[in-house]
């Protein structure tokens, strides 16, 4: 049997670094629209209350936040 068939791609589950995610965002023709996050592949989406350093699992990360 097949292991890969489950496997998530490396896209799905590698992340962003901050200097990838501007470069994506820099793409986008109108820099005025809301950015929102999701966390179950579009189902739903919430705002992005705070943006901030993090410490997760002895990890500096830049965590996105809602606070609603």
């Amino acid at each position: 049997m097949n292991n890969k068939v489950n496997e998530k791609p490396e896209w799905v589950t590698k992340g962003k670094t901050i200097r990838e995610l501007i470069k994506e965002l820099e793409t986008f023709e109108n820099q005025g629209l809301e950015v929102q996050i999701s966390i179950d592949s579009g189902e739903s989406y919430a705002c992005i209350s705070l943006v901030g350093k993090h410490e997760v699992n002895g990890k500096i990360i830049c965590g996105l936040t809602n606070h609603e």
